[in-house]
């Protein structure tokens, strides 16, 4: 009989911001936890958009293959920012301690309903303009969650866009005329709803949030802290050596907790590799899932 594979503790590295099939990834669940044991990862968070079966499946997987797995999700937000348009953050939700209340997965589902309905609308909004995709063919690749992405690959497919980026410039994008916004709930509201859930709260990629650097950033995150946000991501591929020291300073004056991964996506992120992030930048030690599970939210007090 063959032994599970198992993780090797050398690197003293995890990921905590990875994503399968299951919501916009390209790696099934199992193939994830199998490539965490090739890249010597200590531990794995999965943190799916609106979903949590991708962490379900790899359950199993990871246990046989002694990888430590974090059961985390990525949610959706509106972030008012006084005398700027609308804007959106994502706020990842950790479940180190247990799982997420009934409340809380029945609000999931309403989500996830909320999400496919901004999928509806938006396949009507490509028609009306000629562009046709419909929501059966985006669904058959999104599998338990659809999502924008899906319909960028749907519409590079059919020959609408060159590529991902393309798509999303040209009729998904923000800024693209196309563009259906979903019913998003307010980061404030969001926050909460994870704490009373049982999670752990943490801002997302901050650099994609767009605002000064400085006195203006640090009064968002003050106030999203008075709300409940426990952490804010200080590694991720998109933030360069720079900005993680400027992060990791922010995070240790607002009392956060330091969280970080790659954000991989699998091939439709190809320079972003499991683990190590874009070129290497990203290197997440194992303390900060440690300080994690000794957070606020029912696991004892959090220290930087």
């Amino acid at each position: 009989m063959n032994k599970p594979l198992r993780a090797v503790p050398l690197s003293g590295l995890i990921d905590l911001h990875t994503h399968t099939n299951e919501s916009d990834g390209t790696l099934s669940p199992e193939a994830l936890v199998k490539l965490a044991v090739r890249e010597r990862l200590n531990a794995l968070a999965i943190t799916d958009h609106d979903t949590f079966a991708g962490y379900e499946k790899a359950s199993i997987p990871a246990r046989e293959a002694g990888l430590d797995l974090v059961r985390g999700i990525e949610l959706n937000t509106r972030l008012e920012v006084a005398g700027s348009r609308v804007r959106y953050a994502h706020v990842l939700g950790y479940f180190p301690g247990g799982d997420p209340t009934e409340a809380f997965q029945a609000w999931l589902a309403d989500q996830q309903a909320d999400r496919r309905d901004r999928n509806r609308r938006l396949s009507l909004a490509l028609a009306a303009k000629g562009i046709h995709v419909s929501l059966a063919e985006v669904e058959a690749r999104g599998r338990s969650l659809t999502g924008r992405p899906h319909f960028a690959r749907v519409l590079v497919e059919k020959g609408y866009a060159k590529d991902a980026d393309d798509a999303f410039r040209r009729y998904i994008g923000e800024n693209a005329p196309t563009f259906v916004e979903r019913q998003s709930m307010t980061s404030e509201e969001v926050i909460r709803i994870i704490l009373d859930g049982g999670g752990v709260p943490a801002m997302a990629h901050p650099v994609r949030l767009f605002l000064p650097r400085g006195e203006v950033e640090r009064k968002v995150l003050m106030r999203l802290k008075e709300s409940g946000l426990l952490g804010l991501e200080v590694y991720h591929s998109e933030q360069p050596a720079a900005l993680q020291s400027y992060y990791m300073q922010l995070a240790r004056e607002l009392d956060l907790l330091p969280v970080g991964g790659s954000d991989f996506h699998g091939t439709v992120k190809p320079d972003i590799s499991l683990g190590s992030g874009r070129d290497g930048n990203v290197r997440v030690p194992v303390e900060f899932l440690q300080r994690l599970r000794a957070s606020d939210n029912g696991f004892g007090p959090a220290r930087m």
